[in-house]
C-alpha cells in the first residue's frame, strides 16, 4: 500500500497588500528568534518597530505592485516538487507554510490534518540553517501541529547548503548570466547573503559557516579555479554590529579595483523584495554611484529542474531515514555550533 505523504515547504512570507505590511512586520519583530526579549517587552517593541518601518517597507512593496511575489513563487515550487514526487510513484501533497504572513502554521497544520497523511516531511526553503529562520519556522510548526492534533510520523530536513541539485542550479544560472553578458575573466563574483548580527553567530548559529560552504561548492562547480570572489551580506538594520563585509563595502572595493561584479543571491531560492528591489534597484544604483564598471545579478534558482530534483531527493531521504537530517544524512555542523538542531557529535573544532 502506498504511503500517503505530506511535505511542508517553509518560507519567510511577505505581505499580500500594502495594508498587510505593518502587521507582517509586527509578526517578524515579535518572533523571539529575531528579538530575544521577554514577551511583553518584545510585543511593545515589535509594535513600535513595525509602525516606524512600515512607510519605507510600503514604498518597497509598492515597487513590486503592492505585494510580495514570494507566496505565488513558492507555490510554483510546491507544484513542481509535488509533480516530481508523484512521478516517483508517491501519493503526495506539498503544502506551503509561511512564517510571518499567510498561510501560516496554524492554518496549514489544519490542512495537513485534513489530508490525513501517514508521514510528514518538513522541508524549509532556507538551504543554510539558522536559528532565526529554519529553527523559528520549525518551532512554530511543532506548536501548531500539537494544537491541530497531528500524530503522523514526522521527518525534518534541517539544511542542504551543498546539495548537488541546488549547487548545480546556482552554477548554471551564474554561467548563463556571464555568457550572455560576454564577460571575460575580468569580473568579480559577489555572493550576497542576508546578514545577521554578530552576536547571533557568536552564540553558535551555523549560518555563516554554511553560507561559506555553499559558496565554495558553487566555485568548485564552475571550475574550481575562479579566485576573484567575495562573500558579502545585505539587509542590515538596527544599531547592532552585523557580520560582513556588507555588499556596499564590496561594491566600493570593486569600484576602486575597476572590476565589474556578478551578484549571486546565495541564500534566497525565490525572488522577493531583497532581490527585486534591494539588489536589482538599490545596489545597482549604488554600484553606478561609486563607479563599478558593470553590474549583473544572477536570478534565484526558483523552479530550476536541478533544484527541484534535489528537493525531491531530500524528501525521499528524510522519508526513509526519519528524524532530523541534513543533505548529508546526519549532522554536518562542527561541534562548536551549538545552534545546530541536529544532535551533537564528536568532530573537529570549528574552523
Amino acid at each position: 500500500m502506498t504511503e500517503r505523504l505530506a511535505v511542508v515547504l517553509f518560507n519567510l512570507g511577505g505581505p499580500d497588500s500594502l495594508e498587510a505590511v505593518q502587521p507582517f512586520l509586527f509578526n517578524l519583530f515579535n518572533d523571539k528568534a529575531i528579538i530575544g526579549l521577554p514577551g511583553p517587552i518584545r510585543y511593545l517593541l515589535a509594535k513600535t518597530l513595525a509602525r516606524r518601518r512600515a512607510p519605507v517597507a510600503r514604498e518597497i512593496y509598492g515597487q513590486l505592485g503592492g505585494a510580495s511575489p514570494l507566496l505565488p513563487l513558492t507555490r510554483e515550487q510546491a507544484y513542481a516538487l509535488e509533480s516530481r514526487l508523484r512521478d516517483r510513484g508517491s501519493e503526495v501533497r506539498v503544502f506551503v507554510c509561511m512564517r510571518y504572513w499567510h498561510p501560516m502554521s496554524d492554518a496549514v497544520a489544519e490542512e495537513v490534518r485534513a489530508f490525513a497523511p501517514d508521514r510528514i516531511v518538513l522541508l524549509p526553503l532556507y538551504p543554510q540553517f539558522s536559528t532565526t529562520t529554519t529553527d523559528s519556522s520549525l518551532a512554530d510548526w511543532h506548536r501548531a501541529a500539537v494544537a491541530a492534533g497531528l500524530t503522523a510520523s514526522t521527518s525534518t530536513v534541517c539544511c542542504y547548503p551543498t546539495q548537488p541539485g541546488f549547487i548545480a542550479a546556482v552554477a548554471r544560472r551564474l554561467r548563463n548570466e556571464v555568457e550572455q553578458a560576454s564577460l571575460s575573466e575580468g569580473y568579480r563574483i559577489l555572493f550576497s547573503a542576508h546578514g545577521l548580527p554578530e552576536r547571533v553567530i557568536a552564540r553558535g548559529d551555523p549560518y555563516q559557516w554554511q553560507v561559506e560552504r555553499t559558496c565554495a561548492a558553487v566555485l568548485e562547480a564552475i571550475g574550481g579555479e575562479f579566485q576573484d570572489h567575495v562573500i558579502c551580506y545585505q539587509s542590515r538594520v538596527g544599531p547592532l554590529k552585523w557580520i560582513g563585509p556588507s555588499i556596499d563595502e564590496a561594491l566600493q572595493e570593486a569600484a576602486v579595483d575597476g572590476v565589474p561584479v556578478v551578484v549571486v543571491p546565495i541564500v534566497f531560492v525565490s525572488e522577493h523584495s531583497e532581490t527585486l528591489v534591494e539588489l536589482d534597484v538599490e545596489y545597482r544604483n549604488r554600484a553606478q554611484e561609486v563607479g563599478v564598471p558593470g553590474y549583473l545579478r544572477v536570478p534565484t534558482v526558483g523552479t530550476a529542474g536541478e533544484f527541484i530534483a534535489g528537493l525531491a531527493e531530500l524528501v525521499e531521504e528524510a522519508r526513509q531515514e526519519g528524524g532530523i537530517i541534513s543533505a548529508e544524512g546526519g549532522r554536518r555542523c562542527p561541534a562548536g555550533f551549538n545552534g545546530c538542531c541536529c544532535p551533537p557529535i564528536d568532530v573537529q573544532p570549528v574552523t
